[in-house]
């Protein structure tokens, strides 16, 4: 095991920004997610906010991540509850990075299967903050669109 996994990282002053590079990451993801409801995914002119062509008639709003934890490298799973039912999801949104703590809601899969090419998750009332000293791996997902955030 990582001596500077879960904790044990005596270097890091958790008052200040995250110095890991995936907190780094969580940052720019949050920073893009956030941005996302600030603009016309439609607008064509010289002033759009992206590169490229319009991308879709989608305006993606999340980028889904996976965490795997430093101590064994398996992917992190946690419970939800999505309408009642509970279940175990491994996707995650992240909300808030503080130091090294990284605030995340669980995505659930989309449990309506005519939706799930365009919509893969939905977004749940379930939330947790990651140890970001315990995350030894961090997986990026296509970039979807999340209602209800």
């Amino acid at each position: 095991m990582n001596n500077n996994c879960c904790g044990n990282n005596h270097d890091q002053t958790p008052s200040t920004t995250n110095n890991c590079c995936i907190g780094d990451i969580l940052e720019t993801i949050i920073k893009l997610q956030n941005r996302s409801e600030k603009f016309d995914c439609f607008n064509e002119g010289c002033d759009k906010p992206f590169l490229g062509p319009t991308p879709s008639t989608i305006c993606y709003n999340t980028r889904p991540v996976n965490f795997f934890r430093c101590s064994d490298g398996e992917q992190w799973t946690l419970p939800y509850t999505l309408n009642g039912a509970t279940g175990l999801s491994g996707v995650f949104r992240a909300e808030n990075v503080d130091g090294c703590c990284c605030t995340c809601r669980i995505l659930a899969p989309n449990p309506d299967p005519s939706q799930v090419n365009l919509y893969p998750y939905v977004a749940t009332e379930s939330f947790v903050t990651i140890n970001l000293n315990c995350v030894g791996a961090l997986k990026c997902l296509p970039d979807t669109f999340i209602s209800c955030i």
